[in-house]
């Protein structure tokens, strides 16, 4: 009997790491959950079974095999389609997006928001939930979680926005605080009609996480991410699958990083720094355009470099963008030596524009890049900061499924 219960609690121990290993597409077929694992192939059997049960995942067991191959093939495994989603955020300086987001990082469904954020966030946080209680109800999806994405520094565990430079915001708002109690009041329930868990993180850091466990940043076991997004520039990292946030959830500032010491004044009250040298304000005002109101500062920087790049003044504004991204880059490669480099926003298409010009920048200022080369990619996911507030409402079903959904 003891015997029986220990496979029991074992495989119900394995629950969350197989899951998880699904989730990121590590795991496609019940011969590699196996693998994978450790365990046994009935062990793996149940485990994946259990998980069909809570509606997580499908297997799938038709014959995949070419017809006479040897052996019998193994069962395929993927995420259930009409299975349970989150609900994830995302506030910029131009307005918002929420989305509905499944296992896998598949986008079920998204609603984009254009406003002026004003400077209670209980206002657009309010409409942010609306829209995805409007989702939920259209497309009728038991809801496990709600993550947010803030363009700040967001200390942990208060969940507090430290410094929202590029919002009206006060600095400290209680944004945790403020989400889940708009949640709450929505009517937003999880399963059993238990109450919504809630989380929030800075919006780079979070895109960190999804492009690692999705995207382009799969396999890395260092991974530098910087982006520039509507404003601002940001930074974050990720060690052996964990984001690193420090002591308080204010590590990787890079936007603070001063490329320029006589350059243009920081929000920070320093001089020069990354997040004004090298974001979408940067780049249109050096290729002496004005900032329209009538689209974001990063779709008309992206405009500019995919339609206009052999115009001089705009070709001159990528390059100098490029050299202070660069030397920032450069800097962060000496401190950090990553062994991949992701590039998000305005830098993604500045990596694209002009790729051995920023690749020759970093090598030439750094010495590990003198020494052997880091990789230079873009970010693969759309909206990787959506996907990636997704992660951390997830993450409570991924340690421990049975506990969230077996009720």
């Amino acid at each position: 009997m003891t015997q029986i219960r220990t496979r029991l609690e074992r495989g119900r121990g394995a629950l969350g790491p197989a899951l998880g290993l699904v989730h990121t597409g590590r795991a496609a077929t019940r011969a590699l959950l196996t693998a994978e694992l450790g365990v046994t192939r009935a062990t793996a059997g149940a485990v994946a079974a259990e998980l069909e049960a809570l509606g997580l995942i499908r297997v799938d067991t038709r014959p995949t095999g070419p017809s006479g191959a040897q052996g019998r093939p193994s069962h395929r495994l993927e995420v259930a389609a009409d299975g349970p989603v989150v609900l994830a955020a995302q506030v910029h300086a131009d307005g918002f997006r929420a989305a509905l987001v499944g296992l896998g990082g598949e986008t079920v469904a998204t609603a984009p928001g254009c406003m002026t954020v004003p400077a209670d966030p209980a206002h657009v946080l309010g409409e942010v939930v609306a829209a995805g209680l409007q989702l939920l109800r259209t497309h009728g999806r038991t809801c496990v979680g709600a993550g947010l994405a803030v363009p700040s520094a967001v200390a942990e565990p208060e969940g507090t926005a430290l410094n929202p430079l590029h919002l009206a915001w006060p600095a400290g708002a209680p944004v945790l605080r403020i989400f889940t109690e708009q949640i709450a009041k929505a009517g937003i329930t999880g399963p059993g009609g238990r109450p919504v868990p809630c989380f929030v993180g800075n919006d780079v850091n979070v895109a960190a996480l999804a492009e690692h466990r999705h995207g382009a940043g799969r396999d890395a076991q260092h991974l530098l991410v910087v982006a520039s997004g509507h404003r601002g520039v940001g930074g974050a990292l990720v060690l052996d699958g964990h984001l690193h946030t420090g002591s308080s959830g204010l590590a990787l500032e890079v936007g603070h990083l001063t490329v320029r010491p006589d350059g243009r004044p920081c929000h920070c009250g320093s001089r020069g720094c990354l997040d004004v040298e090298a974001d979408p304000l940067a780049f249109i005002e050096a290729a002496g355009r004005p900032a329209g109101p009538e689209i974001s500062l990063l779709e008309q920087s992206r405009d500019l470099l995919s339609t206009e790049y052999d115009d001089p003044a705009v070709r001159g504004a990528a390059h100098t963008l490029i050299d202070r991204l660069g030397t920032g880059l450069a800097g962060l490669v000496n401190v950090l030596n990553p062994d991949r480099i992701l590039l998000g926003g305005l830098h993604r298409h500045l990596l694209d524009a002009d790729p051995e010009r920023l690749r020759a920048v970093v090598a030439d200022r750094s010495l590990w890049g003198r020494s052997g080369s880091v990789p230079l990619l873009a970010c693969a996911l759309d909206h990787n900061s959506l996907v990636g507030a997704a992660e951390l409402a997830w993450q409570p079903v991924l340690d421990d499924p049975l506990a969230v959904l077996g009720g």
